[in-house]
């Protein structure tokens, strides 16, 4: 039995809880497996804290809630500064490269940073960085096949923008791909 626990997290507006909500339909809907998708957000619409906590799972899930993530994803300092004492031993720590300074990582945690926001303005439309960041998560991870999330990409985002959004998810991805075969992935973040 495989079941993964992932955490994102950043601030309101930059697309954290659709982004989760693309990872969980791309799980469940996509890729026959089974997944709970909680959120946390505050009073505000934008600029304040959130976050979506998923669990991807071969076998039903049992318990819905994150409580050791094996993936973080932050899109915040903020969400880096609260949520990577919380990553599983072994885990996986994913950052919004320009946005988050990690500091030391401990050493058995795996660190990948991409500059999101950057490829979404080269894109010309900054807000689908969040899908820049899914396409980055599906290189990485493996945690879901990769059609499966562009299929759910463009079953999530708003009518007439998925030809802009699966272009963002493909930039994303080819970094990683990228990435990790310019052997610069499983970094310490503090040496990156």
């Amino acid at each position: 039995m495989s079941t993964t626990e992932i955490k994102i997290g950043g601030l309101g507006g930059q697309g954290v809880i659709m982004a989760g909500m693309i990872i969980g339909r791309g799980a469940s809907i996509y890729d026959n497996k089974h997944a709970s998708l909680t959120q946390s957000f505050g009073p505000e619409a934008r600029g304040s804290a959130c976050s979506a906590q998923l669990i991807v799972s071969d076998e039903p899930i049992e318990y819905p809630y994150v409580t050791h993530p094996n993936i973080l994803v932050a899109m915040s300092q903020e969400a880096c500064n609260r949520f990577l004492p919380e990553i599983a031993d072994a885990g996986t720590f994913i950052y919004e490269e320009e946005l988050v300074k990690p500091g030391k990582v401990n050493s058995n945690i795996t660190s990948y940073g991409i500059p999101t926001t950057r490829i979404a303005e080269e894109l010309k439309r900054r807000m689908v960085a969040n899908i820049v960041m899914v396409g980055f998560f599906a290189a990485v991870t493996s945690i879901v096949q990769v059609e499966a999330l562009r299929l759910s990409v463009k079953a999530s985002v708003p009518a007439g923008t998925s030809t802009q959004n699966l272009a963002a998810f493909d930039h994303g991805y080819d970094f990683g791909v990228k990435l990790l075969g310019a052997g610069r992935g499983a970094t310490a973040a503090s040496a990156t």
